[in-house]
């Protein structure tokens, strides 16, 4: 048996092969050796087709593997580590979309032939979906599956109730921080609360822009010596200089993400303070900032790119914290001096020690003499998050405050149930510290708010009294004792039994990984989503067909041909009767006609 790994045409490993040590023996008098292909010592999955392929496509890394294990058996960039996502949050032209296509199917095939080396046509498929998804994407995933791959059916299940399933509950209220976004979704009784949904931006791709402009802004960079006389003899304090954009990378990024950053423990300022000056809005103010980044368009950015000349310093590479700083006026009344106190405040309160990582050089200076030094300061690594934690604008909630805003959008005999079920998972709560944090910034934004000064005026009426601070959250108020995280790794100390009894009580699965492990156990107990077989795919492109030539070819319902399920679509489920109709049934001598909810 050969102990080479196979590799894919990419070159990445497609899996970790690790095979008992002890041989099996069958019933005659040969030794049956355990396949290298398989991470444990069943049979099936090789010979039958009971297994079915579990694939979490995320908009960056693909988990995929087979159900019933306990872990993927391969983790992938779908668009290589210093790709671009493959979907964003807006819809692009259809030229983007035959793209996306391609890619799409270029990775479906990957999972098949290279990560799984099995036969699409024998496999059923579960389709771990985000709940925000466009159909589009979901059509196009479908037909690749169905047509180019043969795959016999393709289950869709949520992946925030996959979450929910992998640490044994049907009930909570789940907090998914990807890449794109961070959604919180309430579910209750395995019944997924779509219309309680809350999302927000602050997710994984707004941390990676924040550390970049961080590091653009705050590193330093040492570039290699031209000579081995001039290591020896100029020392690194004169080699320094601002850090070019062309070494921080998407996968350096991701790897200092992964590999140095933390979440620190809340300042402790007041609530009023951090909302004034935080450090998310000052911290966006670079000069640089990246090429595709949203906010670019953000105002702050636009107006400090402007004021210290832009192009050169993208050119050159080197800029200057506050070289040109802007004078505070009534529309910005803090300058560019107050970006450097706060990076005075993060250093005074940070024990983190600063880190130096070796970088491939820009091209012009790759002169082979060894690789560049990046200095990563230590409130970088520990600060970074903040800007996740930070929220107060309507369209960019904190990670916490989407959490509070789905609680007060459930109905209030839920909120306890729910506050005390409340899971983590996604890629970007993997950095340590972040779910401690999370429960920090939950009783934070629940607790009351400063009472205002007793010498602070209006200005509208001075001889009234200051009108009190907004509490939007005052109804959730009565929740704080319950508040509890199923995975938390290091939970308070409860003051409530039913805190007591979830707090971190969670499986140690990876929070990344937690909605794959959800599909692999509902593949396992032939369970799942809404499931698609191709006999009703092939019918449903029969009649598209149709309608395409012309044929008068009937509709099973106003949707016609689309048969992939989607609940922004489909009706909502009826509730209990309206007042006005309870109190006319009652009023009626008819007899009393019962009524389902």
């Amino acid at each position: 048996m050969s102990s080479n790994v196979p590799t894919t045409p990419q070159g990445k490993t497609s899996f970790d092969p690790k095979t008992p040590t002890v041989a099996r023996v069958s019933s005659g008098s040969v030794p049956v050796q355990p396949s290298p292909h398989y991470v444990t010592t069943r049979r099936h999955s090789l010979y039958g087709v009971e297994d079915r392929i579990i694939i979490d496509a995320g908009s960056r890394i693909w988990k995929v593997g087979f159900s019933g294990e306990g872990r993927p058996r391969d983790v992938f960039h779908a668009d290589g580590p210093n790709g671009s996502p493959l979907w964003d949050l807006s819809r692009g032209d259809p030229e983007q979309e035959r793209i996306l296509e391609v890619k799409l199917e270029t990775c479906l095939r990957s999972v098949f032939h290279d990560s799984l080396l099995t036969d699409p046509k024998a496999r059923k498929v579960i389709l771990v979906e985000h709940p925000l998804l466009p159909l589009y994407i979901k059509d196009m995933m479908a037909r690749i599956l169905f047509e180019n791959l043969q795959v016999p059916s393709v289950s869709f299940a949520s992946s925030h109730l996959l979450s929910l399933l992998a640490v044994g509950r049907i009930t909570g209220l789940v907090i998914d921080c990807g890449h794109l976004e961070s959604v919180a979704l309430p579910i209750f009784a395995a019944r997924p609360l779509f219309p309680h949904l809350r999302t927000t931006p602050l997710a994984g791709a707004r941390l990676t822009s924040h550390l970049r402009a961080l590091l653009l802004l705050f590193g330093t960079y040492l570039p290699p010596p031209t000579s081995l006389s001039a290591a020896a003899n100029i020392p690194a304090a004169n080699r320094s200089m601002r850090v070019p954009q062309e070494i921080l990378t998407d996968a350096l990024l991701e790897e200092i993400k992964a590999r140095c950053c933390f979440v620190g423990d809340a300042l402790g300022l007041p609530s009023s303070d951090t909302r004034d000056g935080t450090p998310a809005d000052e911290f966006s103010e670079t000069d640089i900032p990246p090429q595709s980044d949203s906010t670019q368009s953000e105002s702050d950015f636009s107006l400090a790119g402007r004021e210290s000349n832009f192009s050169s310093h993208r050119a050159s590479s080197e800029f200057s914290i506050i070289s040109n700083p802007r004078i505070p006026t009534a529309d910005n009344p803090r300058g560019e001096g107050h970006l450097q106190a706060l990076a005075t405040l993060y250093q005074r309160h940070s024990t983190a020690t600063e880190l130096q990582m070796r970088v491939v050089p820009p091209v012009a200076q790759q002169t082979g003499t060894g690789r560049g030094t990046l200095i990563i300061p230590g409130w970088v690594r520990e600060r970074t998050t903040e800007v996740l934690f930070e929220g107060g604008d309507v369209d960019e909630s904190s990670v916490a405050e989407v959490i509070l805003d789905s609680l007060l959008k459930v109905s209030v005999d839920l909120r306890k149930t729910l506050a005390s079920s409340i899971l983590v998972v996604g890629g970007t709560s993997m950095l340590p510290g972040f779910i401690p944090r999370l429960q920090q910034e939950l009783a934070r934004a629940v607790g009351p708010p400063p009472t205002p000064s007793r010498h602070s005026t209006r200005l509208d009426r001075p001889d009234r009294p200051p009108l009190p601070p907004y509490d939007p959250y005052a109804s959730l108020r009565p929740l704080l004792p319950y508040f509890a995280i199923l995975n938390n790794p290091s939970p308070p100390a409860a003051t409530t039994a039913r805190a007591v009894a979830n707090a971190g009580k969670a499986p140690a699965f990876s929070p990344a990984t937690m909605a794959w492990v959800g599909g692999s156990l509902a593949g396992s107990l032939k369970t799942g989503g809404a499931e698609v077989n191709r006999e009703q795919w092939d019918m449903a492109e029969a009649n598209r067909d149709g309608d395409a030539s012309g044929v008068d070819v009937s509709m099973d319902g106003d949707r016609g041909h689309i048969i992939l399920p989607d609940w922004t679509r489909s009706p909502l489920p009826a509730g209990a009767p309206s007042a006005v109709a309870s109190q006319m049934t009652v009023a009626s001598p008819s007899p009393r006609v019962q009524v389902g909810a």
